[in-house]
């Protein structure tokens, strides 16, 4: 079973928005989706732009360096699924978000 650790208070991170986290010794993009949380890779794949300082359109997160957009349910690049970032799993405890810093198999 995977460990969790607290990241973030879940009233710190509106809906519709991304933030820089660490987990595990990991820098992750957290991002708040109409309530619910999802965590992947903070590195664009394309140049390594900073994913939590982007910018989040209903599932997609934008990177802020060219605008690659990856959808945070899966990882996947919005029109090209061969690239991808990793998922973390994620889930909210007494108002804090948890992140496990071991990726979600594929």
């Amino acid at each position: 079973m995977a460990e969790y650790v607290k990241v973030i208070a879940a009233a710190e991170l509106p809906p519709g928005q991304a933030r820089e986290v660490q987990a595990g010794g990991r820098t992750l993009a957290l991002v708040n989706v109409e309530g619910q949380f999802h965590a992947v890779d903070n590195r664009c794949v394309h140049r390594g732009g900073p994913l939590g300082q982007g910018f989040v359109e209903g599932h997609l997160l934008g990177c802020p360096w060219h605008a690659w957009n990856y959808d945070v349910r899966t990882g996947e690049m919005a029109g090209n699924p061969e690239f991808k970032v990793a998922c973390y799993p994620v889930r909210v405890e007494d108002g804090q978000v948890l992140v496990s810093p071991e990726p979600v198999a594929r």
